[in-house]
């Protein structure tokens, strides 16, 4: 987001990457959710060096009656597949979008793969369906199409009803190269089935779980309706590209993928609502943040020609980072943000330096290092309010 009124005197005026970064406490790095939920820490930023610790479970004590929280409720789906090549050679392959295919039964995919120089056009795929329990079929095989810049297209001989359910089966969770694991267990066998999916998923299309989510517990919705704090959804179906490091030193030239969302008239309506009644609007995860975002931009910020917006399909490559260290910006649909603590340098760490300001950020950020928060997608939460709420609790 470019600044009216850069300051020409800021040596860090011109943002690079190596701005965003900073030195990850390893040890604080959680690799697995806890058992319940809503046990999670939350650290709340009231303002510049005002932050506030408690628990996610006492979010009904801490919004107001009237509150709007907005959900991502697109379910995440096993996209990492294992394979092998006819010379016995090893790949992965991680399906991010499906091609439909009406004038064929086969089955198209995009996916990121690696090695990638060896997923070159031609070449057959092999993808076994096995785990502890011994192979069951014969799997699935793919022919690589064609490569576009670091992804390949894959046809799979079976038709898409098939694949997708073969899928669901022996696909691998999509879980984040920084959580690990000993062994890489088809979604059958793996215990991350359901840590690593919000309570309220419904619509199958993300590579990536909208991990502010997760902290939500069916008791934990069902204490914040009873107080009057209203729960709306929308779809954002997340990306490989929220994996993808931000490589160029230069934050302008790095491309983000395009990503599939739809938000329901309803939710924005009573996002208007409580906008009229005083009332604050929170995104649950930068990914309903960017929806909301992207949808008010497309509508030019027109009540009427925004609310014709909802319940259709739209594309987003949404990329709000600061390019000074001063550089500010708040949504226009929302008031705060729940969001975990995201990776240095990442898509995500800009856009909350750019909500909050980076110094602000990196203090916000070393306070919770300091205080032991639990990091990333297993990690705990924050709440960042970009606007004071006017309602009182």
């Amino acid at each position: 987001m470019n600044s009216e009124k850069p300051n020409l005197l800021d040596p860090l005026e011109n943002l690079k990457s190596e701005h965003f970064d900073f030195t990850i406490p390893s040890a604080l790095v959680a690799h697995a959710p806890l058992s319940q939920r809503d046990q999670s820490r939350l650290l709340i930023y009231e303002s510049p060096g005002i932050y506030h610790q408690t628990m996610v479970k006492n979010l009904a004590d801490i919004l107001p009656k009237g509150a709007v929280l907005i959900f991502n409720n697109s379910r995440v789906f096993p996209s990492r597949l294992l394979g092998t090549l006819a010379t016995g050679g090893g790949v992965e392959v991680f399906l991010t979008k499906e091609l439909v295919l009406s004038e064929s039964h086969k089955c198209r995919w995009w996916a990121l793969g690696r090695p990638l120089k060896k997923l070159t056009p031609g070449k057959v795929v092999s993808f076994a369906a096995t785990g502890n329990r011994g192979q069951t079929d014969c799997g699935l095989t793919a022919v690589i199409v064609k490569r576009q810049d670091d992804q390949v297209l894959l046809e799979f001989e079976k038709s898409a009803t098939s694949v997708n359910e073969w899928i669901d089966q022996w696909g691998i969770i999509p879980l984040p190269p920084y959580i690990h694991r000993d062994q890489a267990k088809p979604a059958l066998e793996s215990p991350d089935r359901m840590s690593y999916q919000t309570v309220f998923a419904k619509d199958r299309g993300s590579v990536a779980a909208p991990t502010a989510g997760l902290h939500f517990s069916e008791h934990l919705l069902n204490q914040l309706s009873e107080k009057g704090i209203q729960l709306r959804f929308l779809s954002l179906h997340v990306g490989a590209g929220t994996f993808l490091p931000v490589k160029s030193d230069v934050i302008q030239n790095h491309r983000m993928h395009h990503e599939s969302f739809m938000v329901p008239r309803q939710t924005l309506h009573d996002i208007f609502q409580a906008k009229q009644d005083g009332a604050p609007v929170i995104a649950v995860g930068t990914t309903s943040l960017r929806s909301l975002e992207d949808l008010y931009r497309k509508g030019t910020g027109n009540p009427d020609q925004i609310l014709s917006l909802g319940n259709q399909w739209h594309e987003t490559n949404l990329f709000l980072y600061p390019t000074h260290k001063d550089d500010r910006y708040t949504p226009w649909m929302i008031d705060g943000l729940l969001t975990n603590f995201h990776q240095p340098k990442s898509t995500l760490f800009m856009l909350i330096s750019l909500l909050m300001g980076l110094d602000n950020a990196k203090q916000f950020y070393q306070f919770a290092f300091d205080n032991q928060f639990r990091l990333f997608s297993y990690g705990d939460s924050s709440l960042l309010w970009l606007r004071k709420p006017q309602k009182a609790v």
